[in-house]
């Protein structure tokens, strides 16, 4: 894929896979939703005390891959370091906002408090990507 190509299916609404490395086990591969705008950090939300959360602290980088479930199939994958922040007031609206539409986006946010959680942004310093659109097939 070219860097515009693979950065527009990366802003795309995909399900992403986060692995984060584990010390004492494999790497924790986790699903999550996640916000990313061509040039910039891929940004997504955590419990600062989860699993998850105390993982990426310690690890201080993390990879992010997302993929097309149908033919032709494609993925990107980036990997970099990350950084935990505070999230601002509407960060867990604009993601919940992004994968369940506006009054879904209400209600998760609505029904979810986000108490503990911390805007996680990983910088991409690699990319990998593959799209089989121009597979010949015949």
């Amino acid at each position: 894929m070219s860097k515009d190509a693979r950065e527009a299916f990366l802003a795309d609404v995909h399900v992403g896979i986060l692995a984060v490395e584990r010390k004492d086990g494999p790497p924790l591969a986790s699903p999550v939703w996640y916000r990313y705008r061509p040039g910039g950090d891929v940004e997504l939300m955590t419990e600062d005390e989860s699993l998850k959360g105390r993982l990426l602290r310690a690890a201080g980088r993390a990879a992010l891959s997302v993929q097309r479930e149908t033919f032709p199939y494609a993925y990107v994958t980036v990997d970099g370091p990350v950084t935990l922040t505070d999230p601002a007031e509407d960060d867990l609206l604009d993601i919940a906002t992004r994968y369940l539409g506006p009054d879904g986006g209400r209600a998760y946010v609505e029904g979810n408090p986000a108490i503990d959680n911390v805007l996680v942004r990983i910088t991409p310093e690699r990319w990998f990507s593959t799209d089989y659109s121009g597979l010949d097939l015949g």
